[in-house]
């Protein structure tokens, strides 16, 4: 168990080093997030985030683009009018609107 302990515990104090990156609150209440941070997380300027208060402290998310939903909300909403296609036609309409895609 001693051996364990002595592996464990540079790794623990290594990692909270590198997670303790401060930041200050401007008078407008903004906060700048370290480059750093922004680049391992993706988030470029205009990145929206949720903001949660948790007992923890307060976690920043990524917002989604899209809000979640389930199917039976979405399902038909864009209903074709005409007799159904066969899968050929479908795929050649997806082909056809790739390419016109690729020109543009």
């Amino acid at each position: 168990m001693r051996g364990y302990l002595t592996f464990i515990l540079p790794l623990e104090i290594e990692m909270g080093m590198q997670e303790r990156i401060t930041t200050v609150i401007s008078t407008k209440g903004q906060v700048i997030l370290p480059k750093a941070i922004r680049e391992g997380r993706h988030w470029s300027a205009g990145t929206r985030l949720t903001v949660e208060d948790t007992p923890d402290g307060v976690l920043l998310r990524a917002t989604p683009a899209f809000p979640e939903t389930v199917i039976d909300a979405v399902f038909g909403s864009m209903r074709h009018s005409g007799p159904a296609l066969s899968l050929e036609e479908m795929d050649a309409a997806i082909a056809k609107e790739a390419k016109r895609r690729a020109r543009d």
